[in-house]
């Protein structure tokens, strides 16, 4: 029986995060309501404040999940390719690229920032995948791909150059603006190569 409850719990929470991520992803998070996310589920406005406590706490888990999703995107674009130089570029082009997705962003990059604050948004940011980019550059530099130096700071400066550049594309409509920012990336990174 308690099985059946915590799977049934386990079942709306899904539910509701399902739910909450479309509209979020449409609408923007100004323009959910977390009534109507429980109403369009099938449970009560009580079961949702169970679940999340408030519609930021909906949107805090939303965006936990599209985060990590996109760390997993990053990471499996990266380890497609066997060579470590190689796994830079394409983690990092994959990055960029997720912007394209309305999900990530509306949730990730115009709306996260906004609604969770900086801090926290960058925070949630380092545990999805700034993380793999530090480890990613430690490897090159381990491997004298890159000069050797601080990995630390050099993740920060290439994240924050990624970032910018993914809101930057979240609000850009050029067909063009992609690409380019390929090239320019190319670039920044071949700088950084011995």
């Amino acid at each position: 029986m308690a099985a059946n409850r915590a799977e049934q719990r386990a079942a709306t929470r899904r539910a509701l995060l399902t739910e909450g991520r479309r509209r979020f992803a449409a609408d923007g998070y100004h323009a959910v309501v977390l009534a109507e996310v429980a109403a369009a589920v099938g449970v009560t406005k009580g079961a949702a404040y169970h679940h999340f406590a408030s519609k930021a706490g909906l949107f805090r888990a939303v965006v936990a999940e599209v985060q990590h999703e996109l760390g997993e995107r990053v990471a499996d674009a990266a380890m497609a390719h066997p060579d470590p130089w190689e796994q830079l570029r394409a983690g990092c082009r994959a990055f960029l690229a997720a912007g394209a997705d309305p999900a990530v962003r509306r949730i990730v990059l115009v709306d996260a920032p906004t609604v969770l604050g900086w801090d926290e948004w960058r925070a949630m940011d380092e545990d999805s995948s700034a993380r793999h980019l530090a480890e990613a550059l430690g490897s090159l530099v381990t491997a004298g791909i890159i000069a050797d130096q601080p990995v630390e700071p050099l993740a920060r400066l290439l994240s924050g150059a990624m970032n910018e550049a993914a809101l930057w594309l979240a609000r850009t409509d050029g067909p063009g603006a992609l690409p380019d920012t390929e090239r320019a990336l190319d670039r920044l990174l071949a700088g950084l190569r011995n």
